[in-house]
């Protein structure tokens, strides 16, 4: 198989003041180690930036920059969107089968949005899914704490059955990385 990694909307805006997402800078770390384990084997890294029309994520303002501590490489893929759906309008899905890719590896920001959003779609899409368990968060939401949230999604997506291919939520230090 080949495998790609997903980098989902970790922008400054979301990792910092108001809405800053639960033990950002340790899911950075997860985030990059699984991204480094990535590239040495080859495999695609894909960064998705997520844009607003106006608000904290404002194409090229300072909230839709990348976050402080997340390790990027100029020949990891750029994709830019405006949904939840990273796949809905965008060329994510053209350049994942021009590189011959069949198994995603996803890890980002937020949790029950657009990490939630996209994974079911690359289900839908036939794509297996590795959910990195500690390499996504999000921000309390005033039912639940995002640590309940995150782990809520682990279980929830790991047990859909109707696409066909299964997410497995697996800890990063667990991973095994098959490019």
């Amino acid at each position: 198989m080949t495998t790609a990694l997903l980098i989902i909307d970790v922008q400054h805006a979301l990792c910092s003041g108001e809405y800053e997402a639960f033990e950002c800078t340790r899911v950075i770390e997860r985030i990059n180690s699984v991204a480094r384990r990535m590239r040495a084997v080859g495999a695609p890294v894909v960064v998705i930036q997520h844009e607003t029309p106006s608000g904290l994520l404002l194409y090229v303002s300072a909230g839709w920059q990348l976050a402080d501590g997340l390790d990027v490489q100029a020949g990891d893929i750029y994709i830019r969107k405006q949904a939840t759906d990273s796949f809905h309008n965008t060329e994510l899905q053209a350049r994942l089968q021009a590189l011959g890719v069949n198994k995603l590896v996803i890890c980002g920001l937020q949790s029950e949005f657009c990490v939630d959003t996209t994974t079911r779609r690359a289900l839908a899409l036939g794509y297996p899914v590795v959910l990195v368990a500690d390499g996504h968060s999000t921000v309390d939401n005033g039912v639940l704490s995002a640590p309940q949230i995150s782990a809520h999604h682990n279980l929830t997506l790991a047990n859909i059955t109707s696409f066909g291919p299964r997410a497995v939520a697996v800890p990063s230090s667990e991973l095994v990385i098959d490019g």
